[in-house]
């Protein structure tokens, strides 16, 4: 009985987490949209629909900053998404050194899969990212309080919980896989929570690999290290190379097939080595 009240209590709490997740994203956005309407003598519909569309971009950078925050500050006040020096006590350089590797190396061959089934991202949606990353704010937004905030709420709070559930129900259970479950369970609701097919698949594909670095360490720290370097490197790419913005990813190599495919063979030649380190290196903390 009492362990049938910590399973409902459990996923009470990742109904909560998503939930909290979304609803202070929107509540921010509105309250951005109200402020700048009332100064500019806008409707709150008509500021929300040109956010949408990637106009007013001060705003909308400044609702995902003030709402990264005060996912941050909240789920860390409460102990939703438990904060503690002990992983970084242990001196993990070397985990995190494999990760930004990692990182680095499923760009790439991640790119190429979404050109090939033909994934894009809706116009909208690009558009808004756009407006983002023009502003001086943008990197401060997309690079540095995203990758906390949202690994705080999907890993530190959603996973930590699954992974809870999912042992008390197989407990006794000798070699029991289970953990496989909340991973996928974590990284399918962390691709429902972007809002389109593209960038969905794009975080659930990502959200294993996150799922797997906090299984193994019980720490975020690797997670937001992995996001932090996939979020840049998106931002470096649209303020350094705007041509590829709209381009592919034989446009990098100016066309040339042969330097493409040797690009794509380089990255493996990091993705390996990168897995292999990880999977000996990471362990949670003592």
């Amino acid at each position: 009985m009492e362990k049938d009240k910590l399973l409902i209590r459990d996923i009470l709490y990742v109904v909560l987490f998503a939930a909290l997740f979304f609803l202070i994203q929107f509540a921010v956005e509105i309250g951005g949209a109200l402020i700048y309407g009332m100064d500019k003598g806008l409707s709150v519909q008509d500021v929300v629909m040109g956010m949408a569309a990637g106009k007013y971009g001060q705003v909308l950078t400044a609702t995902v900053v003030l709402s990264s925050l005060i996912t941050i500050v909240l789920y860390g006040r409460m102990k939703w998404s438990p904060v503690s020096r002990t992983y970084l006590k242990s001196k993990p350089w070397s985990v995190v050194f494999w990760v930004v590797f990692l990182a680095l190396g499923t760009i790439l061959p991640l790119e190429w899969i979404y050109e090939h089934i033909q994934l894009t991202m809706p116009e909208q949606t690009t558009q808004l990212f756009e407006s983002i990353m023009k502003e001086p704010w943008g990197y401060a937004a997309i690079g540095l309080l995203v990758p906390v905030a949202e690994e705080m709420v999907f890993r530190g709070g959603i996973l930590r919980k699954l992974l809870q559930m999912f042992s008390s129900t197989a407990a006794g259970n000798a070699g029991n896989k289970n953990h496989w479950a909340a991973i996928v369970i974590s990284a399918l609701i962390f691709g429902v929570m972007h809002g389109n097919v593209a960038q969905g698949i794009h975080a659930f594909i990502i959200g294993l690999l996150l799922g797997w670095m906090y299984y193994r360490t019980r720490s975020i720290i690797p997670t937001i290290a992995f996001h932090w370097v996939n979020n840049s490197v998106a931002y470096a790419m649209y303020n350094l190379m705007p041509q590829m913005n709209d381009g592919k990813l034989i446009d990098l190599f100016h066309g040339n097939s042969k330097m493409m495919y040797m690009g794509l063979a380089f990255s493996f030649c990091i993705i390996i080595p990168a897995v292999i380190q990880l999977y000996a290196r990471m362990k949670p903390a003592k």
